[in-house]
């Protein structure tokens, strides 16, 4: 049962909002009582700390088995791309700033965790494109990895790029274009063309 609510919470908040949903509806969505919730989870703040742990560690571990098919340094970055907006259900609605302004503690906690996480994964994406040709040799790695975490955190805030005028998967398109077109050689630029062109036919 505490996987079904975990589940079925997760999605209610990333396509809601952390704030707007209640436990009440959480009970109503799933045909059960409040207090079955209560018997699982203390209380809303340890669901969305269970909730907001539970895609971090998806994601993660997802990352992990794509780094593992040892994809050229550009592809692999679109495959993450892929796998992030489908666990974030192309979030419908902003609940990264929701989570930042109702649930402060989490969120540093996540963003914490996210920037571990990415830094690891970018230092090394990054390495493996200058040694394969397809990166620029003369990048600050670190500095590039650091760019990246901050424009990939910033394009999340609704305020700054308002959902309804940068739809969330064109946004993260726009980024990672954005991204590599700053770092690749011209080797590298053919395979970014060619993955941006068959995406779009």
């Amino acid at each position: 049962m505490k996987e079904k609510i975990l589940i079925k919470a997760t999605d209610l908040f990333l396509n809601l909002g952390f704030k707007s949903v209640t436990m009440d509806d959480l009970a109503h969505a799933m045909g059960i009582s409040k207090k079955t919730i209560y018997s699982n989870f203390e209380n809303k703040t340890k669901l969305v700390e269970a909730c907001t742990m539970h895609v971090f560690d998806s994601v993660s571990c997802g990352i992990d088995e794509i780094c593992l098919l040892k994809k050229n340094p550009i592809e692999e970055l679109y495959e993450i791309k892929r796998l992030v907006m489908q666990h974030l259900n192309d979030e419908k609605t902003s609940p990264q700033y929701q989570l930042q302004k109702y649930y402060p503690r989490i969120f540093n906690t996540l963003r914490n965790k996210q920037f571990d996480m990415m830094h690891d994964c970018v230092v090394n994406n990054v390495k493996k494109g200058i040694i394969q040709g397809i990166y620029r040799d003369n990048l600050n790695v670190e500095f590039v990895a650091r760019i990246y975490f901050s424009g990939i955190t910033s394009i999340k805030d609704s305020r700054l790029f308002p959902v309804a005028k940068f739809p969330v998967v064109n946004l993260m398109d726009n980024y990672l274009e954005y991204h590599l077109r700053g770092i690749v050689t011209p080797k590298g630029r053919e395979i970014l063309n060619n993955i941006i062109k068959s995406n779009q036919d």
